[in-house]
């Protein structure tokens, strides 16, 4: 069977829209230094009212692997209390969803979500439900972050590599 042009136009046209959507994939997951910055609200707070001990935005600079990003699609989860481990992660075509399990002073179960819209930025949210360790008596908590981040470079400067606490 021969192609007529129209076939091999739409054939040609279809090979340039996989390979320029595989390179901005590739553009906007890169290693290299990142800034993150975190608000996170409270549901149900276990602290006490008014009190927020994030005290608003939170900016950071961080220094993701190659590996990471191989690994999450995109930048790691962040996330520093306790001992959390994702389960169920499953790569979606611009970024990651996963169930996400902390114990230790925190004991919650969630949702993490990422998505990477246009080269060098990207979005992630995270909802936690569980108890929190304050004390004798453990208090309920929901929570949900959500983090901003956008690519600065690949040097990573005097920034170490981003330590993963989820595993």
């Amino acid at each position: 069977m021969r192609k007529t042009p129209k076939t091999a136009l739409l054939a040609l046209f279809t090979c340039f829209f996989i390979a320029s959507a595989a390179y901005l994939w590739a553009q906007s997951r890169r290693a290299g230094l990142w800034e993150v910055s975190t608000s996170m609200t409270f549901q149900q707070s276990p602290f006490p009212s008014g009190m927020n001990p994030m005290g608003g935005p939170h900016t950071t600079q961080i220094c993701v692997t190659q590996a990471q990003v191989d690994k999450y699609n995109g930048l790691p989860p962040q996330n520093q209390r306790g001992s959390c481990q994702l389960t169920d992660m499953a790569k979606t075509i611009d970024g990651f969803k996963a169930t996400i399990v902390c114990t230790g002073n925190m004991d919650t179960k969630g949702t993490v979500e990422a998505h990477y819209t246009d080269e060098g930025h990207g979005k992630s949210t995270m909802h936690m439900v569980g108890t929190m360790h304050m004390g004798p008596n453990p208090a309920p908590i929901e929570m949900t972050s959500v983090s901003e981040s956008t690519y600065i470079g690949a040097d990573c400067g005097s920034v170490k590599p981003f330590v993963e606490t989820v595993k």
